[in-house]
């Protein structure tokens, strides 16, 4: 397959990557959202999948996952509703970001061949530690899977290296400490921090936690391929759910989200990503 390792060039721009919660408001809504953030330009697709206790998520996002869990979203029914968007004409790669227990209590034998069926291309766990998630690295390229490594300013130069030497897809840079949420500001450390990343990998670097205007990724552009945006769009969503959630005025309210992110991040590409 093509992917973010072989897709990244200058005529592109920057990838963008959105992040949305799978079935808020409902599953319906979060088919047709799929495909606006395509037609937003969306370079791939970040699908949450709601969990009680979601160690990375501020607010807006847990907010999100409660809406999903009462409405009974689970990572299975998550992983299929992916058919659905492809068979809508989702072409864009889907990246599963979900937490350990999710994923252990599905089992990896099925979470590998709804997968394969489905039309999943990633898979994000962020509570697994690299040493841990050796095994589930392994398996996932076997299965073609793109396991996505997320890296922080903490992150020492040995630690960097030896995620980067291992990393599929792009390299998920976390642009502060803390969970998930708009911030209007990066911390000065993140620029010298990108650098260290671009010296110890050639995936692209996507950089996530706080993205949320046109303004802040500019100001990546040089030091980043691409940029990740969960909350600023949840947020949006969050505002839209009642209308989003009723067939007849879904479209209106997807129009209006399709018109704010354009707004606020740019016109889309030409290009859609391959699947990674």
């Amino acid at each position: 397959m093509n992917g973010f390792e072989h897709y990244v060039q200058k005529n592109h721009g920057m990838l963008f990557i959105p992040f949305i919660v799978a079935g808020d408001p409902n599953e319906e809504a979060t088919v047709d959202l799929a495909l606006t953030m395509q037609k937003c330009g969306a370079s791939a697709l970040e699908l949450g999948i709601p969990y009680s206790d979601p160690l990375a998520d501020g607010p807006v996002i847990q907010r999100a996952s409660k809406r999903a869990l009462a409405g009974g979203m689970t990572l299975l029914r998550a992983m299929r509703l992916v058919n659905t968007m492809r068979q809508k004409g989702l072409n864009i790669p889907v990246v599963i970001f979900t937490y350990a227990n999710p994923l252990l209590q599905l089992g990896l034998e099925t979470f590998f061949h709804e997968a394969a069926v489905n039309g999943i291309d990633g898979l994000l766990v962020p509570d697994i530690p690299y040493e841990e998630s050796r095994p589930l690295a392994k398996r996932c390229v076997q299965e073609n899977v793109r396991l996505i490594s997320l890296v922080a300013p903490t992150t020492s130069d040995e630690r960097l290296e030896k995620i980067c030497a291992s990393a599929q897809g792009f390299i998920y840079c976390v642009s502060s400490l803390g969970v998930t949420g708009v911030r209007k500001k990066f911390h000065p450390d993140i620029f010298p921090f990108l650098e260290r990343v671009r010296q110890a990998t050639s995936l692209p670097i996507a950089v996530g936690f706080g993205i949320s205007s046109r303004e802040q990724t500019a100001e990546l552009k040089g030091s980043a391929d691409g940029f990740i945006v969960g909350s600023a769009i949840v947020s949006e969503i969050e505002k839209r759910a009642d209308q989003l959630k009723k067939a007849a005025t879904r479209a209106t309210a997807l129009d209006e989200l399709k018109e704010t992110l354009l707004e606020k991040f740019g016109t889309p590409s030409e290009k859609p990503l391959p699947h990674i």
